[in-house]
């Protein structure tokens, strides 16, 4: 039989479907790939009961989330704060002692820190225990990591008659230093105003 190639045919009806498939799919392929933008990530990192789920709270407000981390029942806070203009994102770390993991939330910290972009670790640490906490921080430091130490609680150290030489233990450590009374918002600004240069200055080192 004869194909009159009438325009209601099935043979003209398929090359139109086909030939509008074809467009479609081929100017999807030519569409690129919207791609996140990347923003920089903070570490808050440190022992229990040192004010580091307080900092979160204080540099994240509201906007966080809260997660089991991948194959495990850890919780992991995530959230952002706003670094001048530019946005941060920070994730509130399980409380770690020690790079070498005994528990499993030691060991879901020191996954997150060495298999996460991290562009900056802040060592949150209770100024009336500096001796017993200088340990990781030492660690963190050897471990390459960049870090920036924050001494929290400074008022119920200076209450005990504790005192902190910032610039001879910067000098000694070679990294930033911090001193903080976060429950009294003290030092968040100065924290900041750190975190904004080291944070930056990675961002830009990383794209030379």
């Amino acid at each position: 039989m004869e194909c009159h190639k009438c325009p209601t045919t099935c043979h003209n009806r398929q090359g139109r479907e086909k030939s509008g498939f074809l467009r479609w799919f081929r100017k999807g392929q030519e569409l690129p790939a919207i791609q996140p933008e990347k923003i920089p990530q903070v570490a808050l990192v440190g022992m229990p009961n040192v004010g580091k789920s307080v900092l979160f709270n204080a540099l994240t407000g509201a906007y966080v989330t809260v997660s089991n981390y991948p194959g495990t029942t850890v919780e992991v806070s995530r959230g952002e704060t706003l670094l001048g203009d530019s946005l941060c994102a920070v994730v509130d770390t399980p409380g770690m002692y020690s790079l070498l993991p005994i528990t499993e939330e030691e060991k879901v910290a020191r996954d997150l820190l060495l298999s996460e972009p991290v562009d900056l670790v802040i060592h949150v640490v209770d100024a009336k225990n500096l001796g017993r906490m200088l340990p990781l921080t030492f660690q963190l430091i050897e471990a390459g990591l960049p870090v920036l130490l924050a001494i929290n609680m400074m008022d119920e150290a200076e209450q005990l008659g504790i005192q902190v030489n910032r610039e001879h233990l910067e000098m000694e450590l070679g990294v930033p230093l911090v001193t903080m009374a976060v429950a009294l918002n003290v030092g968040l600004t100065e924290l900041k105003e750190r975190m904004c240069e080291y944070v930056k200055s990675s961002c830009l080192s990383g794209a030379n």
